[in-house]
């Protein structure tokens, strides 16, 4: 099974420490990740070190040298507990807000990144919750790629395309299967034996550049493939809380 790398929570005042340590990896190896740049960042927790004085400028270097850049939500700031349509998670920016405020986000949100000369049409979303409402507004505005769902292939469904993560890393990298799935950082709250274990993905696994992923042939996805989907997205929400209330 092959792998690619996502990286959230990319913002001006991110934990830039980590953020060099992580892409010095990257380099090292050749693979060029998926980041997810957050528009105008209000969410207090991810302003770690000083803001990086040109942020936008500092994006458009990464994108010209082959990194994908999507839009991660708008302000990640969490206003609901709802989990949408890929319940890994209870909490949301968008899922259950009004169809006319998530329109407005996302239009402000791309608006932004276009003056600052970054153009995009992949939309992560914060904590892997959207909802239908989410996914009429993404394509009023001109997105056709979100970074969720599961499986070892792009697939389309709903008028766009999804681009899957992994379930569980460990079952993934065990899996021989001929497919493509991405592996989730964030990189603001990685400790020493994450940089560890993440040292030994890249010389061990089949670690591919992003670019590859979005190069293979995105197939229809069924009703039966949503149900399965939502079913396994929902397992692991209730595994990680039941983990939760263990510690």
């Amino acid at each position: 099974m092959k792998i690619a790398i996502r990286m959230d929570d990319i913002t001006p005042a991110m934990d830039r420490e980590k953020f060099d340590r992580f892409k010095a990896l990257l380099d090292k190896h050749g693979i060029k990740p998926l980041i997810g740049v957050v528009p105008e960042c209000k969410d207090e927790k991810l302003n770690i070190s000083e803001p990086i004085e040109d942020f936008w400028g500092f994006v458009k270097e990464l994108q010209k040298d082959g990194w994908i850049v999507a839009m991660h939500g708008f302000n990640h700031v969490y206003t609901t507990k709802e989990a949408g349509v890929f319940p890994v998670g209870g909490k949301s920016e968008f899922a259950g807000i009004p169809y006319s405020k998530q329109d407005d986000m996302l239009r402000m949100g791309k608006r932004i990144l276009r003056e600052n000369d970054i153009f995009t049409d992949i939309f992560m979303a914060p904590s892997h919750s959207f909802d239908n409402k989410t996914i009429k507004a993404l394509k009023k505005n001109g997105f056709s790629k979100i970074t969720d769902g599961f499986g070892i292939a792009p697939y389309k469904r709903s008028g766009l395309t999804f681009y899957p993560i992994s379930l569980f890393k460990k079952r993934t990298l065990s899996d021989k299967r001929d497919g493509i799935t991405t592996f989730v950082y964030h990189t603001n709250t990685m400790d020493e034996k994450e940089f560890a274990d993440f040292e030994k993905l890249l010389e061990n696994a089949q670690v591919v550049s992003y670019s590859e992923l979005m190069d293979k042939e995105a197939v229809a996805q069924g009703i039966l493939g949503y149900i399965c989907e939502y079913i396994l997205a929902k397992a692991k929400y209730t595994v990680l809380n039941l983990k939760k209330s263990l510690k």
